[in-house]
This record gives structure tokens, C-alpha cells and sequence, in this order.
């Protein structure tokens, strides 16, 4: 067989063309995202999700995507499904793009190097293994205590509002929607809420609240099991 003979290799396919459209802006722990609706055809099918782009994006950094989220016949219901998404379920959509780069980073040797640093260190209650070589805590354990705590903090904060401002404020914070709860939406407005006054306390950044809890972790449970159980404001 001559080398002619053989059917040259088919050219490698070119990426379908994507067609973005805006879909606002969200803000998370102080910085503002803006939030754009991707579509592309494969094959006879359209598929789409989400991409997140940094307004004050730092050098080397790149926007944020989601999996895909639609398959759908055509473009047009791709838009209409993405419209029908409340701001709560792009924001957590966010939180979730935000949690994969953040397992990403802290996957590479510096950040580990890190991490194991901080996590190991006996004077802010790590190495129970041998030499102290082990922590106490994982990296995913003290994400959820993060999280947990971030909640707390608005549970509180709540705590500390007379009733009557309380639900003036969450009047202006949903535009003058009140949250009936005989309604099927009644989840997404008080998510809205939570998000709203989340997003504006001065909560330490991960990085920071790490280092704060390792050294004073019997302060951080005494305050849970004030808040939760005891019935009374720390």
C-alpha cells in the first residue's frame, strides 16, 4: 500500500462558536462578578452555562465557569430557563466555581506547604500524630466550620434586631416583597435576605479565620453552643 493510498487523518473539529449574553452582577466577600450566560450548539443540541468575570480581576486571573447546566433544542430555551434563575441560585452557582478553584489552588505544593504548616502547628492545636507530623484538621472539615460559622454570624446579627426593624429591613431588601410562606418562593426571598446581610458583614476571609480558630478553637464551640443551644446571645 503507497502512503497516497491512505486516507489523510480528518482535520481536528473547531470549537463551536459561543454566544454570551449578560445576566448582571453579583458581589461575594467584597468583590463584584459580573455573571454571563454562555450558549453553544452541539451537534442538534444546545448546551450552556455560566461564566463568572472578576471586575477587579487580579493579574493571572481568569473568569470562572460552570459545568454544563443546559441541554436544550434550541438556543431561545436556554435563555428562557437561565432567566427563570433566581440571584440566589447564581450565587451559589459562584460559591460553588469559587469552592473548585479554591481545592485547585490549594492542591499546588506552595499552598499545601501552607496549609500543612498551619494545620500542624502545636501551638494552634494540630500534630496529634507522630512528631506532630499529623493535623488535627483537614482542609474540607475547616471549610464547613468556615461556612458554619459565617452563618452564625448572620444568626446573630439577626438576633440583635428588634423584630419591627427587622422586618422593615428585609422590606427594603427585597424591594417591598414580602416573603409569604404559604408561597413556593418563600426559600428564595429569606435566601436573598441571608445573602444580602452575609455579604455585608466584616467577616474574615478563610485565610484569616484558619489561623483565628486553630488558636481559640474552645472559644469558636463555647459561642456555638451558646448561640444554638443554650438560647442566649454570647
Amino acid at each position: 500500500m503507497r502512503a497516497s493510498d491512505v486516507d489523510p487523518a480528518p482535520p481536528p473539529e473547531a470549537p463551536a462558536p459561543e454566544y454570551r449574553r449578560s445576566v448582571g452582577a453579583l458581589e461575594r466577600d467584597g468583590r463584584g462578578w459580573a455573571c454571563e450566560l454562555i450558549a453553544f450548539a452541539h451537534g442538534d443540541v444546545w448546551r450552556g452555562g455560566f461564566a463568572f468575570l472578576p471586575t477587579d480581576p487580579k493579574p493571572g486571573e481568569d473568569e470562572l465557569r460552570t459545568a454544563t447546566i443546559f441541554v436544550e433544542d434550541s438556543q431561545a430555551e436556554i435563555h428562557a430557563k437561565a432567566r427563570s434563575m433566581g440571584r440566589p441560585l447564581l450565587e451559589a452557582l459562584l460559591d460553588s466555581a469559587l469552592h473548585v478553584r479554591a481545592q485547585e489552588r490549594a492542591s499546588s505544593p506552595f499552598l499545601q506547604r501552607w496549609f500543612r504548616k498551619v494545620l500542624s502547628d502545636p501551638e494552634l492545636g494540630g500534630g496529634d500524630g507522630i512528631d506532630g507530623a499529623e493535623p488535627r484538621a483537614d482542609l474540607d472539615e475547616l471549610r464547613s466550620l468556615y461556612a458554619s460559622y459565617r452563618m452564625d454570624q448572620v444568626a446573630h446579627f439577626i438576633a440583635l434586631v428588634e423584630p419591627d426593624d427587622f422586618h422593615r429591613a428585609v422590606d427594603e431588601i427585597l424591594d417591598g416583597q414580602r416573603i409569604d410562606f404559604a408561597a413556593r418562593d418563600r426559600l428564595q426571598l429569606a435566601m436573598i435576605v441571608v445573602e444580602y446581610i452575609e455579604s455585608r458583614l466584616p467577616l474574615p476571609p478563610f485565610e484569616t479565620w484558619i489561623v483565628d480558630f486553630l488558636g481559640h478553637r474552645d472559644r469558636y464551640q463555647d459561642y456555638a453552643h451558646e448561640l444554638h443551644r443554650e438560647g442566649v446571645l454570647p
